[in-house]
């Protein structure tokens, strides 16, 4: 999980940048400026060692003074194992995608693009003059109320049941009224920790809404 920054920490955006004008502004700034959130886009799965790598490059790369802060945010879930056992584990906001708060100048935009498994950043496609081929693709600064948005969510979001389920599997019914019966998902509610199955009850198939942990997956 992040944080949001400390009260007396300088804050990822200018004093008075507000609106569209703020939001639009230009990518390559100067080392003096403060640093602003960026998002980048990695390859799935890659999250984490996107962010090692970049921790490790930037000091040898003589940039850290400009790329403050990396962060993957991540709100706390839980999730339902085949044994029906809880683990806490840590659920991605937006997977494929890191947030690094930085200075953003052409030194650093190649110290990011030269990363392995970054595959770009977050911003407005700028069109060739001329041909069918795709423009690079010029970053963008998060805006205050997209910063605010994903700390907040992060920060304050109630933990969520996670289960391997899904529309279609075959379940079999542990504990409740419904005890020993057979049926198949239809519906998955993870922000309720519950799930709808048609059963065969008395020789029709009725929709029954049950507890993740009612349930156990048929292989």
């Amino acid at each position: 999980m992040i944080h949001s920054p400390e009260p007396d920490r300088e804050l990822p955006w200018e004093a008075g940048e507000t609106g569209e004008a703020a939001d639009a502004a230009d990518a390559v700034v100067t080392p003096k400026m403060r640093p602003r959130w960026y998002a980048v886009q990695v390859a799935s799965g890659c999250e984490k060692r996107v962010k090692v790598n970049i921790d490790q490059r930037k000091d040898t790369l003589g940039v850290a003074d400009r790329l403050v802060e990396i962060a993957i945010p991540t709100t706390p879930a839980v999730k339902i194992r085949k044994d029906n056992s809880r683990q806490n584990v840590e659920e991605k906001v937006f997977p494929g995608y890191v947030l690094i708060r930085m200075a953003l100048d052409d030194e650093v935009w190649q110290v990011i693009k030269n990363t392995p498994n970054v595959i770009n950043f977050v911003g407005s496609e700028q069109k060739l003059p001329y041909g069918r081929g795709r423009g690079h693709v010029k970053p963008l600064p998060l805006s205050r109320a997209e910063v605010d948005r994903i700390f907040k969510q992060a920060e304050e979001q109630e933990p969520t049941v996670k289960i391997d389920m899904e529309v279609g599997n075959k379940i079999l019914v542990l504990s409740g009224p419904f005890k020993d019966f057979e049926g198949e998902v239809i519906e998955v509610s993870s922000e309720r920790s519950k799930l709808k199955a048609l059963l065969s009850i008395f020789g029709r198939d009725t929709p029954v809404e049950l507890e993740f942990n009612q349930v156990e997956k048929q292989s």
